[in-house]
């Protein structure tokens, strides 16, 4: 809206409140909702600079918590700490939402307005080896990053802590402004993304949470979408999840020994750790990449035209050598080009090794023959895959080929889910990025995962996705960080990333 309108209405003179009573009676009432809005809209970011530094402290203070679901660390003290950030943001009838695993939280924020909209949070973080990082994993030690400027250093900075506080930073600063939120808020949260999600579904349609997940128009997860070029994708959905471990034993295979015995038997004594290797090396093609699962394929649906046109314009728009210097690879698999890269990563299912153990794995050697070895797998899954459709396509595989006594022991996992593009949430999250200075580009689909279905899947049939300004990578990797003080001017900080939602929870009213 222009600052003036044929002389009859000033908005600099309402937000001062020297208007007279005539002029806001003969304005449009609509018009007037309109620059009320824009009024407390700036009254609400006027208080972000100034909470700067304690919303850089909450954020260190969360970092040295983490809740690892692997390892049991962290519970109750986990959950409990998240019900606590979430009544200081101003949710009330806050709960524990009891699951067959660790719990979730619940709590509503109503601002009496006409619009609800659901948050997804999870307050949970992968492992990390303290070792193997440039700067205390559980510091949230403030590093400088060159060309990027100061960045907060520790585990679950951007994945999903460092976003997560900031959204909470921004309902922060609607109370300290004294303004109601446009839009009420159903906020729910799990402790075990990390694992698969294997018990959220539980949360989501316990009796407590569901009913006001329905009156939802969508969820969102808050997220920092910029790269370091400042960029931003509008993914339109994400890739399933089969968690898994596959085990084989003497025991199971009723070949090789019981317990450990020493190497120099295995002249005369079979090896469950070379049984696993052959079971794992039938599950791809002899180029140790494609899957060869008997009927992996078999639901996969290809992309569409308009998918395709996305990849192709995000490929002319995103520069290839930015992309594999922060992946720190080289080439892609099979020597493809950017644009076949990219078609590769949104349409095909994975088979992926994440970790091998068995055996000693210590300093020097010790000569056993182990009686047991372990490989953890993850297979994405996308359209119109299913995680027990494929963890059976697995386990008959398997069997097939002469590994029935390998146990495939699904951790955890989901189905992929995809939102409409014409969907109110995604069309807001467009007009918001551009009213911020970004030309988002819409991608197909995440080709990581997150318990997205539990939205878009019956009884809620919502759309869903992700929301925010503001940089950080690393998510599972060592010196994982998150953007405080940026030095790009394309590229937003913590201020930067709160503000884009407040812009986003007016937008969405």
């Amino acid at each position: 809206m222009s600052d003036t309108n044929d002389g009859a209405f000033n908005r600099r003179d309402f937000v001062r409140g020297s208007i007279s009573a005539a002029a806001l009676a003969a304005f449009p009432s609509s018009m007037l909702a309109a620059a009320e809005a824009e009024a407390d809209k700036a009254a609400v970011l006027a208080q972000i600079p100034k909470m700067h530094a304690d919303n850089v402290r909450r954020l260190q203070e969360w970092i040295a918590l983490p809740s690892i679901a692997a390892e049991n660390r962290n519970y109750p003290q986990g959950p409990e700490h998240m019900m606590k950030l979430a009544e200081a943001a101003g949710f009330t009838g806050v709960k524990l939402v009891p699951s067959a695993g660790k719990p979730g939280v619940f709590g509503r924020l109503d601002a009496g307005a006409r619009t609800t909209v659901g948050i997804y949070f999870m307050y949970d973080v992968k492992q990390f080896v303290p070792e193997e990082w440039s700067s205390p994993p559980l510091e949230g030690r403030l590093v400088q990053k060159p060309g990027l400027g100061t960045v907060c250093m520790g585990r679950g900075a951007v994945n999903q802590k460092g976003p997560e506080n900031s959204f909470l930073s921004a309902l922060m600063a609607f109370k300290a402004a004294g303004r109601k939120l446009p839009v009420n808020l159903v906020l729910v949260c799990e402790g075990e993304e990390e694992i698969g999600s294997p018990h959220f579904a539980q949360i989501v349609n316990s009796p407590e949470v569901l009913p006001h997940l329905k009156k939802c128009v969508g969820v969102w997860m808050p997220e920092a979408a910029q790269d370091r070029d400042g960029g931003v994708q509008v993914s339109l959905g994400a890739k399933g999840v089969v968690e898994l471990e596959l085990v084989s034993s003497g025991e199971k295979w009723g070949r090789g020994p019981k317990h450990d015995i020493h190497s120099s038997l295995e002249a005369a004594v079979d090896s469950p750790s070379w049984h696993l290797i052959q079971a794992l090396n039938t599950l791809v093609e002899k180029d140790g990449h494609t899957p060869a699962v008997e009927g992996f394929y078999e639901k996969v649906r290809p992309l569409s035209a308009q998918q395709k046109k996305m990849i192709e314009e995000y490929a002319a728009k995103t520069s290839e050598e930015t992309v594999k210097r922060t992946l720190a690879v080289d080439r892609w698999v099979h020597d493809s080009g950017w644009v076949e890269s990219r078609m590769l990563l949104e349409s095909r299912p994975t088979i992926n090794i994440e970790g091998l153990v068995g055996g000693y794995t210590g300093p020097g050697g010790k000569t056993v023959l182990p009686h047991r070895a372990v490989a953890k797998i993850d297979m994405r899954l996308v359209p119109d895959m299913t995680a027990a459709d494929t963890l059976a396509k697995l386990k008959a595989h398997l069997a097939k080929h002469g590994f029935a006594d390998v146990e495939a022991n699904m951790s955890g996992g989901y189905d992929p889910t995809q939102t409409d593009p014409d969907s109110r949430l995604i069309q807001t999250q467009l007009a918001t990025y551009q009213r911020l200075g970004v030309d988002p580009l819409l991608w197909p689909r995440s080709a990581g995962s997150w318990p997205g279905c539990v939205f878009t899947g019956a009884p809620l049939s919502l759309p869903a996705g992700h929301f925010g300004m503001g940089h950080g990578t690393g998510a599972h990797a060592p010196d994982e960080y998150y953007l405080i003080e940026s030095s790009n001017p394309k590229v937003q900080g913590l201020d930067g990333a709160v503000a884009s939602f407040v812009e986003y929870l007016y937008a969405l009213a």
